[in-house]
């Protein structure tokens, strides 16, 4: 390949345009928050633009605009979800499907990803049931949907994604676009409850302070924001200014996960952002190990800031929260706010019914009749188990073991392990309400490729 093939696929995103693209989101948070109507018109004008330009670009950059548009409208579903943005609740899930298809379309599909077609096929048989089960006070097409396009949303993008190449610096700016409408959604959080201590006076999950909407699904993907400023800190932070201005962010968008009082997207994202250092430092030469070192004390002391805030305008509820004890400070008897009981209920579905399961939503079905009311699962593990019976043990072989041993011969990618802990961390706590989670599982199966730095030889003067 010649270097003028080679110039062709290079690829640059400066960080000129990172601000720039910083502040005009927290501008469209502004007039989310003021201007009537204005979060449809944000919505639309998203949409058309990654369409548009997936459409309309070069056959060699289609896959960059197809990512980038998935993790930004993924990391907008909750911000369109709480403004009344979107056309529909589970539309996120059906955008990142419609890029994936066009992707493939223009790019096609590696053939060695077959564990994911049989991991779709396997879905298949639990609509059956379904079909013959779902009658109590439950809509079909919507309860089942609303458990489906989740696994179906991850099965096709690990499909598209598998083994494609993309470079280091494509993926870290993928990973910036989860961020930027996340920071439009912070802006407009912290302008409808500016004062939090108005609205907090007690320890459970708070909506006031998440916008109004569910704070799970707010919380979780606020814990991504953390991640995608972590990693910006990091990896894409050479001068003092970024560094400052990236903190700030993480630190921002770190306040409003705590004050939602909702705990799962926090730990998530603690948890992924250990597992991405811990990836970054060992695999880094001595010089890098020595900046990471440096970069870690300077988190440690803006997360040590943002916890003490978070403690002050809360009156120390918030220490109350993580600590699972209640306003009073005495110890709740269950931590876990009856997942845990749901989580049960769901294992002894899949004893009862262990060959196919009871079907998509069967178990929403048997609380229904049970107590009179719908109760969704916040555990992915369970529902695929109870719902699928042993074809979802199978579907939880096929997702854990498939990627593992992708990464045995595609060791490229820095973000795997962290990517893995948050789709593992977020479907063990909100299982599949959002798009992220399916779409952050496919990012781990991409093929990562560095750049070689071109040398540069200085002619001899003869």
């Amino acid at each position: 390949m010649g270097s003028s093939t080679r110039k062709k696929y290079r690829y640059h995103f400066t960080n000129d345009k990172y601000v720039a693209l910083i502040v005009l989101h927290i501008l469209i948070g502004i007039f989310i928050n003021q201007i009537p109507n204005f979060s449809q018109i944000y919505f639309v004008a998203a949409c058309s633009y990654f369409v548009f330009n997936l459409l309309l670009a070069p056959k060699h950059k289609k896959t960059i605009w197809v990512l980038l548009g998935c993790a930004y409208i993924a990391g907008a579903e909750a911000l369109f979800r709480m403004t009344g943005g979107g056309i529909s609740y589970e539309f996120a899930k059906y955008f990142v499907i419609l890029l994936m298809i066009i992707g493939t379309f223009f790019n096609g599909a590696s053939g060695k990803a077959y564990a994911y077609l049989i991991y779709l096929i396997l879905l298949v048989p639990a609509v059956v049931v379904a079909s013959t089960n779902l009658d109590f006070g439950l809509n079909f097409r919507t309860s089942v949907a609303f458990v489906l396009t989740g696994p179906v949303c991850l099965g096709i993008c690990a499909i598209y994604c598998y083994d494609k190449k993309i470079s280091n610096e494509e993926l870290l700016h993928v990973v910036s676009f989860f961020g930027f409408p996340i920071i439009a959604m912070t802006t407009h959080l912290f302008l409808h409850t500016p004062s939090i201590k108005e609205v907090v006076t007690g320890t459970g999950s708070n909506f006031a302070t998440s916008g109004g909407f569910g704070p799970n699904q707010v919380s979780s993907l606020l814990g991504l924001g953390m991640v995608s400023f972590t990693v910006r800190f990091f990896l894409k932070s050479p001068t003092l200014f970024l560094k400052i201005f990236n903190i700030i962010l993480l630190c921002a968008v770190s306040f409003r996960a705590l004050v939602t009082f909702s705990r799962g997207g926090v730990v998530t994202a603690v948890f992924v952002i250990m597992a991405f250092l811990w990836a970054l430092y060992f695999r880094s030469g001595y010089r890098m190990k020595q900046q990471v070192v440096i970069s870690f004390f300077i988190l440690i002391i803006g997360g040590a800031i943002t916890w003490w805030i978070s403690s002050d305008q809360t009156d120390g509820l918030v220490v109350n929260r993580y600590a699972n004890t209640d306003r009073r400070g005495f110890e709740k008897e269950n931590i876990t706010t009856g997942r845990f009981e749901l989580f049960v209920h769901e294992i002894q579905g899949f004893v009862d019914n262990p060959f196919v399961g009871v079907g998509a939503s069967g178990m929403k079905q048997e609380r229904l009749k049970e107590e009179g009311i719908v109760i969704a699962s916040h555990n992915e593990l369970s529902r695929l188990l109870s719902e699928h019976g042993m074809l979802g043990l199978i579907i939880l072989l096929l997702l854990v073991i498939s990627p593992l041993a992708f990464r045995t011969y595609r060791k490229g990618n820095v973000l795997f392990y962290a990517f893995l802990a948050f789709w593992f961390a977020t479907i063990n706590h909100s299982a599949m309400r959002i798009a992220a989670p399916g779409f952050i599982y496919g990012l781990a199966l991409l093929n990562v490729r560095y750049e070689k730095r071109s040398l540069r030889r200085k002619r001899v003067i003869e």
